[in-house]
């Protein structure tokens, strides 16, 4: 599974996708002992981001992105993928404005390729606008994690 999603992140790259890193995927580079089943990413929410979204999943392997449009993509605030990884595109995080989030994103790199992560703080921010139990679980592990890093 970790090689589809080194094959996705170079598409993102290769096509100038804006998006971040966002969910239990970014808990876990973090450095969260969180298993998740999916990867959500946040877009930013343009028609021009979107088609460039599609084509990088396309070109990705994704054969679901040609079911859908970058129009679609844009009026949805969550975008389903169950292809060769399950993936949630979102277009509306609570707690979060794209564009902010985008400044202070963490630019990391798995395995030589270029990732943009949601920066700590916003994704406790995101994760502290949910009502799920396993969100507020993560918060806990994050606030560790931050309080660490500041050492």
């Amino acid at each position: 599974m970790f090689e589809s999603h080194l094959a996705l992140y170079r598409s993102l790259k290769r096509n100038k996708v804006e998006y971040l890193i966002i969910g239990g995927v970014a808990c876990g580079i973090y450095g969260s002992p969180r298993a998740t089943k999916d990867l959500d990413i946040f877009i930013r929410p343009t028609l021009e981001n979107a088609k460039r979204l599609l084509e990088a999943l396309k070109r990705a392997g994704f054969g679901t992105a040609y079911l859908t449009t970058p129009e679609k993509i844009i009026a949805n605030e969550i975008n389903i993928f169950e292809d060769i990884i399950r993936l949630d595109v979102l277009t509306k995080v609570k707690g979060l404005v794209f564009d902010t989030a985008w400044r202070r994103r963490q630019i990391e790199y798995l395995k030589g390729v270029k990732i943009n992560l949601v920066s700590l703080g916003d994704l406790m921010k995101s994760k502290g606008a949910s009502k799920r139990l396993i969100d507020k679980e993560d918060i806990k592990i994050l606030k560790k994690i931050k309080s660490y890093r500041r050492k």
